[in-house]
């Protein structure tokens, strides 16, 4: 640590906790220190072999270059890579099977369920070879042995009766695409999950004293499961229980379920107190009672005026199709704006929506499987519920889809780039100078009052504390302050 570094009170409690020598549970709202805490921790602990684990290769890179040289910093799915045989590694690179060739191998066609509005839905083998597929890496993530009902995802709109039968039904093709999948002859791509999986249920051992398990909040029942088996080593766990935001894909309440003394950095050395004062009203209607502290010496400044458009490092955004507008919108206004998507990404779009103005059922991206036709997707785009599309659908047939393929194709790189633009997800960890927060959240209506479900409002959370000096919250104040009762 640099000398001139002085631990804050609760920095200094954290690292008297950790010699104590037993597990630990840290709580760290958005730019709380956690990473200089860590190393602090690291540093008192030198005479110790430690593991740093985090969530991604990125993380990982970053923490390499900064703890000192008794911790070696890697991902889980890193370890588990480097653990299994090169049979199964080899599969990893190989092209996967689309969800309706899933379906018509194990022959399941069609069925037609009831809704919660009573009407009949038909599910297409392409959903579910989906939900079989999003099945098996549920279970991959969960601490269960084998495949359970529960790891089928089915769609909200099914009856609830229905979709449980649904579940049932799925389970033992789940349970068979998992015996494919492990199988030692078999030459079907698999995913990471399923090498992490297997590697967990080796009962494996982690070459370490004490282990820093950081992003907490985003782990997966398998991941604390082989922790929870480190009965040799002292594990740390910090992370930011309003920063979870991967629920879609069956994550758990994480940091909630570790068992282990808490305490907390509320601190953020991010930005000032007007934004820290923003994020803790935010925090207060996820229940949160202890406030978020800002840095008096650090100018934040809100933005809340819609008329001042004032020049941003970053653009975040919900959703992807967004996203893409907002790319798109960038160039054609002469700016040089990157973007925290792969050209790929955007080409699937382009392609999906050539098949569906053909016809044709376009099974990628995920945002147009349902639809027919394009028609359908005009359609939804233009209700209440899928007005999220309406931009892609307005890009597609005011330009065309090779105008939607040349966007890709004119990205700038980030380091050159006039500014980013991000979803919330792809933009958790990081931070700007100037951020503009763009109002494609899910905000819906209940008896007359706005309201936001906590996973949504989680994300909202993520995306104004990643600002630190300036933060436009022009396009969402409206319903800020109807949400807050204003």
């Amino acid at each position: 640590m640099p000398r001139s570094f002085v631990p804050t009170d609760e920095q200094a409690a954290i690292v008297d906790a950790a010699l104590r020598g037993r597990n630990l549970k840290i709580k760290a709202f958005a730019g709380a220190g956690k990473t200089s805490t860590l190393r602090l921790v690291a540093s008192r602990l030198a005479d110790k072999r430690g593991s740093y684990l985090a969530f991604n290769r990125e993380i990982a890179d970053h923490a390499r270059r900064s703890f000192p040289p008794n911790v070696v910093s890697r991902t889980m799915h890193s370890i588990a890579y480097a653990s299994v045989g090169p049979a199964l590694r080899s599969r990893l690179g190989l092209p996967a099977e689309q969800p309706h060739e899933l379906a018509a191998r194990y022959r399941l066609g069609a069925v037609e369920l009831p809704s919660i509005t009573g009407k009949s839905l038909q599910i297409t083998p392409f959903e579910i070879g989906r939900m079989i597929a999003d099945g098996l890496g549920r279970f991959c993530r969960s601490a269960q042995l084998s495949p359970e009902a529960s790891h089928v995802p089915v769609d909200e709109k099914v009856d609830e009766a229905a979709a449980q039968w649904l579940r049932e039904a799925l389970l033992p093709y789940v349970a068979r695409l998992w015996e494919e999948s492990i199988a030692p002859r078999a030459v079907q791509a698999i995913g990471p999950d399923v090498v992490l999986k297997v590697w967990a249920l080796s009962d494996p051992r982690l070459d370490a004293d004490f282990i820093l398990f950081d992003e907490a909040q985003d782990s997966d029942g398998v991941m604390l499961s082989v922790l929870g088996g480190q009965r040799h080593a002292q594990i740390i766990y910090v992370g930011d229980p309003y920063q979870q935001i991967y629920e879609w894909r069956g994550a758990i309440n994480a940091m909630a379920s570790i068992d282990a003394p808490e305490l907390a950095l509320t601190e953020s050395f991010r930005f000032g107190p007007t934004f820290a004062a923003l994020a803790s009203r935010i925090l207060g209607l996820l229940g949160e009672r202890t406030p978020v502290r800002g840095q008096n010496t650090i100018g934040s400044m809100m933005v809340e005026d819609p008329s001042v458009s004032p020049p941003v490092d970053a653009v975040l955004c919900r959703k992807n199709v967004t996203a893409i507008w907002h790319l798109a919108a960038g160039l054609e206004t002469g700016h040089k704006p990157a973007i925290r998507m792969s050209p790929v990404e955007i080409e699937a779009f382009a392609d999906g929506a050539d098949h569906l103005l053909a016809g044709r059922r376009a099974y990628r991206p995920a945002a147009f499987s349902l639809f027919e036709n394009w028609g359908e997707v005009r359609s939804f785009a233009r209700s209440a519920v899928g007005s999220d599309l309406l931009p892609l659908v307005r890009i597609v047939e005011e330009c065309g889809t090779d105008y939607l393929r040349g966007l890709a194709r004119r990205v700038a790189p980030e380091a050159v780039a006039d500014y980013v633009i991000s979803t919330v997800h792809r933009a958790k960890g990081l931070e700007w100078k100037r951020v503009k927060v763009v109002n494609d959240f899910r905000f819906g209506m209940t008896n007359g009052r706005l309201t936001l479900e906590d996973e949504e409002m989680r994300l909202l959370y993520v995306a104004i504390t990643r600002a630190q000096h300036v933060l436009d919250i022009s396009e969402v104040r409206n319903e800020l302050l109807r949400l807050f009762g204003r």
